[in-house]
C-alpha cells in the first residue's frame, strides 16, 4: 500500500463494508476513530517527516548515543528506563574498563570530602530595659520560682532567701533588677555577671540606683536566664568566654565547609575562610567515626561537574532568521483571522 490510490481504495472497503454493516453499530468507532486519527496525525507530520528520518540515521550511525528509553508512566524525576540491549551495552563498558565519550574513571577519594564545622564567637550586650526584663517572665527558670514550696529560710530557686513564697521570689528579682541602670548598654557579660552579682547584694555599684537590702543570692539557674533574657547579639560587643578563658561558639553563626578529600582542612579553611571571617575557628571536636580526623567525611557526585558536555550556542543569525520566520507566520495567522 504505497500509493495514494491504494490508500484511498483501503479507506473506501472499509467504508463499505461499514455501510453493507458486516461490521456491528457499536464496533463503528473502534474502526472509524482509529483511520481518522492515524490520518490526522499524518497530514501533521508529514512536512517534518523526511527530516527525522534523517536524524535518526544520523543518531543511529553514532552507535550508543542515548542509552535511555521513555518509561510508559512517569516516575518522579526518574522518566527513563534501561532495557536489556542497554544493560548489555553498558556492562560491555565496564568490563572495558577504558575511558571514552561514555566512560570516565574515577578513584573513590575523588568523589569524598571532609565537611569542617566553623565557629564564630558569642558576643552580646546586655540592658535591664522594661522590654527585656519583660523577656525574663518567659525564661523557665524564672517561672520555676512560682512552684517552690519553700517555707521560711530553705534553699529557693535561687539560693538562701527569707522570702516564704515563690511569687515574692519573682517580684524581688523584677525589684532588684530594676534598680540597674535601664540606659546604659553593657557589651561585657564580665562586667554585666559582675553588676548583677553587686545588683543582689547589699553592696553599692555605680551601676545601681539602690542597693538590694535582702542581700539574695542567685543560683546557676536563673541567672543564666536573666542573662539570656536581657542580652542581645551584638558584632560591636565583647567575646563571651567560657570559665577556661576559650571563645564560646555562637550558634546562629555556625557554618559548615567541604573540604577536598585530600587536602588539609587547615590549609584549606587558612585560604578560603579565615581572610573573610578573621575569628572564626575550626571546631576540632568534630570529628569522623573512622579515622578520628577533624571533619566527617562524606560523598558527592557532582554529574555537572564530571560529565557536562558543553554545547555551544547557536549562531546569532540562525536565531535571528527563525525569529523574522515566526514574526512572519504570526503576522499571517492575525492577517487570517482580521479578515
Amino acid at each position: 500500500m504505497n500509493g495514494f490510490q491504494d490508500k484511498v481504495g483501503f479507506i473506501w472497503s472499509v467504508a463499505d463494508e461499514v455501510l453493507r454493516d458486516d461490521f456491528k453499530r457499536g464496533k463503528y468507532p473502534d474502526v472509524i476513530l482509529p483511520f481518522t486519527v492515524l490520518r490526522r496525525l499524518d497530514c501533521v507530520l508529514a512536512p517534518t517527516k523526511e527530516k527525522v528520518l534523517r536524524r535518526h540515521a544520523e543518531l543511529k550511525g553514532r552507535g550508543l548515543s542515548n542509552l535511555d528509553g521513555q518509561l510508559r508512566k512517569a516516575s518522579g524525576d526518574k522518566r527513563n528506563e534501561l532495557g536489556e540491549d542497554h544493560i548489555v551495552e553498558l556492562a560491555g563498558i565496564a568490563e572495558a574498563f577504558k575511558e571514552g565519550a561514555h566512560a570516565k574513571i574515577f578513584r573513590n577519594a575523588d568523589f569524598a570530602y571532609r565537611k569542617i564545622t566553623v565557629e564564630r564567637p558569642l558576643r552580646l550586650n546586655f540592658q535591664t530595659s522594661a522590654e527585656r526584663i519583660d523577656r525574663l517572665k518567659d525564661e523557665t527558670a524564672f517561672q520555676n520560682l512560682a512552684k517552690t514550696k519553700n517555707k521560711g529560710k530553705g534553699v529557693g530557686a535561687y539560693g538562701d532567701t527569707p522570702l516564704k513564697n515563690g511569687g515574692k521570689m519573682q517580684k524581688a528579682v523584677i525589684s532588684t533588677l530594676g534598680k540597674i541602670d535601664p540606659v546604659i548598654v553593657c557589651k561585657s557579660r564580665d562586667v554585666f555577671n559582675a553588676v548583677l552579682d553587686e545588683a543582689f547584694d547589699p553592696s553599692q555599684s555605680p551601676l545601681i540606683k539602690g542597693g538590694s537590702k535582702g542581700g539574695v543570692k542567685l543560683a546557676s539557674p536563673l541567672k543564666k536566664a536573666i542573662l539570656s533574657a536581657l542580652s542581645e547579639r551584638d558584632e560591636t560587643a565583647d567575646i563571651c568566654r567560657d570559665a577556661e578563658g576559650n571563645p564560646e561558639p555562637d550558634p546562629e553563626l555556625r557554618d559548615y565547609e567541604n573540604v577536598p578529600y585530600e587536602e588539609d582542612v587547615y590549609s584549606y579553611f587558612g585560604r578560603e575562610v579565615k581572610p573573610h571571617v578573621p575569628d572564626a575557628w575550626i571546631n576540632e571536636n568534630v570529628r569522623d567515626e573512622k579515622d578520628g580526623k577533624v571533619g566527617k567525611v562524606g560523598y558527592e557526585i557532582n554529574f555537572t561537574r564530571y560529565f557536562y558536555q558543553y554545547q555551544p550556542p547557536r549562531p546569532l543569525e540562525e536565531i535571528e532568521a527563525d525569529i523574522k520566520t515566526l514574526e512572519a507566520e504570526i503576522m499571517k495567522m492575525l492577517s487570517e483571522i482580521s479578515g
